[in-house]
């Protein structure tokens, strides 16, 4: 019988041998040009692994996928798997709770001292909660999550590239986590497991959200986010991204959390990072169900048909390289100037 360990085991050998993402290099070799590694990954993962909802095959495989990545960037990486459960609800209205076993990916550098800066992206795609999602193509075994979210891993793996040969003072951590479409449940799960201690020693999280179909880019602060760290690192975010002529914008304490007020609600300093049309009356970027100027109307960013390499091509040609390009130059400079060099490098 072909076991569903070697299924996945399969799968994963054939993605990694077809993904042609030419940064498999030697450490020495020069890196190429900035969101060039975050544009393949997007595409690489959203060809290669639709539907990974929470709990799903494909979701173990990409998290597999994510942990082997981190894993020949030198950082110390495990799967976290997780028990969790949704609510679905039938066409007759009844309610049931869902059961699933999740897998988040944690990657994490040591530096100088424990104090940590976390970067941090959720991977799987939607999962159907009712029977009116399934008969609206919302979510499930199609849906490629391209804007949501492979774009916000995409760069998060980049950065982890990028940053791989830098000695810190500060130790990094790059978080991969699943079940946040079914009601946020991983970014609960990676708070809940935070002792005090690590919660205290943690100086900064960056998440990274739905980063292609927004017209321009936000970077928000949490609520609970002090003046102080928001200047070093919004303030600072939106300064290098206006001296590089990339739009840039804030909400200014609006819409931060969305998907990770687990981690406002534990007062950990955030950095929320996403791309909306807020600012032209619309919400795209911000709410992950909202309607969008670039899908057509009456449709959501979870529709398989939508949120797609196809569509988006079409509909944004040239998009997702400019994004992560655009993202990358940002959140690099920034990432490694708070990281802050190693004394002794």
């Amino acid at each position: 019988m072909f076991s569903f360990s070697r299924m996945t085991r399969t799968l994963l050998a054939l993605s990694l041998s077809c993904a042609g993402l030419g940064h498999a290099l030697a450490a020495s070799a020069p890196l190429p040009a900035m969101g060039f590694i975050a544009s393949q990954q997007i595409r690489h993962i959203a060809t290669y692994f639709p539907g990974r909802m929470a709990g799903s095959p494909a979701e173990l495989i990409a998290a597999e996928y994510l942990n082997q990545q981190f894993t020949k960037l030198g950082y110390k990486s495990d799967l976290r798997g997780f028990d969790t459960r949704y609510l679905y609800t039938s066409s007759a209205g009844k309610k049931d709770w869902r059961n699933i076993h999740a897998t988040s990916v944690i990657a994490a550098r040591a530096g100088e001292v424990p104090q940590q800066i976390i970067v941090m992206a959720h991977f799987d795609t939607y999962v159907p909660q009712s029977d009116s999602d399934t008969n609206h193509n919302l979510g499930g075994l199609t849906l490629q999550g391209v804007d949501d979210n492979a774009s916000g891993v995409g760069v998060m793996l980049e950065l982890a590239e990028r940053m791989q040969a830098i000695p810190t003072h500060y130790s990094l951590r790059f978080v991969a986590l699943s079940a946040e479409e079914t009601g946020t449940k991983g970014a609960e799960d990676f708070v809940n497991r935070m002792s005090a201690e690590e919660k205290k020693n943690t100086l900064l999280v960056i998440n990274l959200s739905s980063l292609i179909t927004g017209d321009r880019l936000y970077f928000n602060s949490g609520t609970n986010t002090s003046v102080a760290v928001a200047k070093l690192t919004r303030v600072r975010a939106l300064n290098i991204a206006r001296s590089l002529g990339i739009p840039a914008e804030s909400h200014e304490g609006a819409h931060c959390c969305d998907g990770i007020k687990a981690l406002d609600d534990a007062r950990l300093p955030l950095l929320n990072v996403t791309a909306t049309n807020f600012a032209l009356g619309k919400k795209d970027g911000v709410q992950q169900r909202a309607i969008t100027s670039h899908f057509p109307l009456g449709t959501t960013r979870y529709q398989s048909q939508f949120d797609n390499l196809q569509y988006l091509d079409k509909a944004l040609p040239g998009r997702i390289e400019k994004r992560s390009r655009d993202t990358v130059k940002v959140l690099f400079p920034l990432l490694k100037d708070l990281a802050k060099p190693a004394k002794h490098a």
